[in-house]
């Protein structure tokens, strides 16, 4: 079902805006420089998650427009926040007209995007070019020619992915303040980050490291890298301040049905600048910037109530974000400290949860990367984490089989120590190869030794799907079943976790005995119910001796692995 994809990939795409926040932050500069766009979009879709998540599990794409319109309105905050309110109250309600609930089309996406530019560009009333309502509508245009190509929907998205980030490369040009500044819009930038990480998690492309190179045309290979090159930020000190010192923003609930709001948005642009009336009667979120705040707020009590007001300083706001981006600059002109002799052997491995990077520390890994299935680091990232390791000899462990290639990509580009990458496809066989380190022993033995160990594991995974298919035997998966995958094949297809997991490990124990299991609770399933997990399993396999940890990981409920 549709719901349940939005349900599924919402909040992943939202945790991505939030881990790159501060980054986003630093590149605002319109429409006032006070380094909080990102905060502001990363509180407004986290709002929009804990409303979505709240939804029971047969809920309908109407259920969720309603939950994505309520949680962004209320949830808004800021001129970008409000904004993104806007943008994904217009996609969410498009989807609701989809004719088949189960599957979406690229017509769907088109027609979607199309009610999102006009409910966006209708929340604002000065429209500037070079910002995030550009690059909504140039992605809006981009699902318009998909579907007039009869695109497929996997295609489709990617080609949006990749005309967010045109788009965003081209705001300097079309907005002076953020060419003389060296950047790029912050919202646009948010926006496609959103954008990419929803898409990725769908397609199951892994993360904020979306492949253009394997999954789009060569001519749009550079689109992200364009982005990057404009993602150094310029240090503005010279900022003479803006015409209006508050941004003031609240919730509003009308008295009347007849609320004015033509006459409310002419009352708010005599008061100040970036007005925006946002909402339907009786609800509404207001936002502008203003000198005279509390004659903002005594004009709206004569016509309803006000609540959750915010008002924000954007002198002080500026000035913070000045001295921030020039204590980096600093910090980064410092001498860098004297290394410490290099040893001899250290290791980098990837993982998606605190629980799994933990037990991989205690094992000895030196660097822990984030990511995982849905959020793939890149090479660059990779690249890094050798880099800070201090090492004549660094082992990689990918811990996953998307991410090997990028590993051995930053293991092939690295000059300043020799690389090895083990072929890890989950993180229980990380544990399984860091077991077997001898740390005396040369870069080459101890790979051979690591990958025999590996080799002596088998590992199994629980989750949800997200879309039809089918099994290895040809068993029908319905979109929200769960799945038990042995090897990266689907094997067990069931709708409950517990039951899928335990005869998982059954099946397995069948095809060949084991002695220890390894299981690793995901970051959704509570400490109870992974006890009673455990104790399925032990009452199921009593031969099998259990080792069970908290991984954290996403999406992945139970991973395990069997030796």
């Amino acid at each position: 079902m549709i719901a349940n994809v939005i349900r599924t990939c919402f909040p992943v795409a939202a945790k991505v805006v939030a881990d790159k926040a501060e980054d986003i932050n630093k590149l605002n500069v319109f429409p006032v420089p006070d380094g909080d766009t990102g905060t502001n979009m990363s509180l407004t879709l986290g709002t929009v998650v804990k409303e979505v998540e709240a939804l029971p599990a047969g809920a309908t794409m109407d259920d969720v427009a309603k939950a994505i319109t309520h949680g962004s309105l209320m949830g808004a905050r800021g001129n970008s926040g409000v904004i993104t309110s806007q943008i994904l109250r217009g996609v969410a309600e498009g989807l609701v007209d989809a004719p088949d609930q189960e599957t979406a089309t690229t017509a769907d996406l088109a027609h979607a995007f199309r009610i999102s530019v006009k409910v966006a560009f209708k929340a604002v009333r000065k429209p500037v070019e070079g910002t995030i309502l550009t690059v909504l509508r140039d992605v809006s245009t981009c699902c318009d020619e998909c579907e007039a190509a009869h695109m497929p929907l996997d295609e489709a998205l990617e080609a949006i992915v990749v005309e967010a980030y045109e788009s965003v490369a081209r705001t300097p040009d079309l907005l002076p303040v953020l060419k003389e500044n060296g950047v790029v819009d912050s919202g646009a930038y948010g926006f496609a980050t959103f954008l990419e990480g929803f898409v990725n998690s769908y397609l199951g492309h892994e993360g904020d490291s979306f492949d253009f190179q394997t999954t789009v045309a060569p001519a749009s290979a550079d689109a992200k890298g364009a982005v990057s090159d404009k993602v150094s930020i310029e240090l503005n000190d010279d900022w003479e301040g803006s015409e209006y010192r508050y941004c003031t923003e609240f919730l509003f609930h009308a008295d009347s049905a007849d609320f004015d709001e033509d006459g409310t948005l002419k009352f708010l642009s005599t008061m100040g600048d970036c007005e925006l009336l946002v909402g339907s009667n009786p609800d509404y979120k207001i936002h502008v910037h203003s000198n005279h705040p509390d004659e903002v707020l005594h004009h709206m009590l004569e016509l309803g109530q006000i609540f959750e007001v915010f008002i924000h300083n954007m002198d002080l706001e500026v000035a913070d974000r000045t001295a921030k981006i020039a204590a980096d600059k600093e910090a980064d002109a410092e001498p860098a400290p004297e290394k410490a002799p290099a040893k001899e052997l250290g290791f980098v491995a990837v993982a998606a949860g605190t629980g799994e990077a933990d037990i991989l520390r205690s094992l000895g890994v030196d660097v822990i990367v984030s990511g995982g299935q849905t959020m793939n680091p890149s090479t660059a990232d990779i690249l890094a984490a050798i880099g800070k390791v201090n090492a004549k000899n660094v082992i990689v462990l990918p811990d996953n089989g998307n991410i090997r290639m990028a590993a051995e990509a930053a293991a092939s580009a690295c000059d300043d120590c020799k690389v090895a990458v083990i072929p890890t496809k989950t993180v229980p066989q990380a544990f399984a190869a860091m077991f077997v380190v001898d740390a005396d022993a040369s870069l080459d033995d101890n790979v051979a030794e690591m990958c025999d160990a590996i080799g002596e594991i088998r590992d199994g995974e629980v989750t949800r799907a997200v879309r039809d298919s089918a099994a290895a035997d040809g068993t029908p998966i319905h979109d929200g079943d769960v799945m038990g995958i042995e090897g990266g094949e689907i094997v067990v297809v069931g709708d409950d976790v517990l039951k899928v997991t335990v005869d998982l490990i059954h099946r397995m124990q069948t095809e060949e005995e084991g002695d220890t299991l390894t299981i690793l609770a995901g970051s959704d399933l509570t400490d109870d119910d992974f006890a009673r997990i455990c104790d399925a399993i032990t009452e199921s396999e009593p031969d099998l001796e259990l080792d069970q940890h908290r991984g954290e990981q996403p999406l992945y409920p139970i991973v395990f692995s069997i030796e």
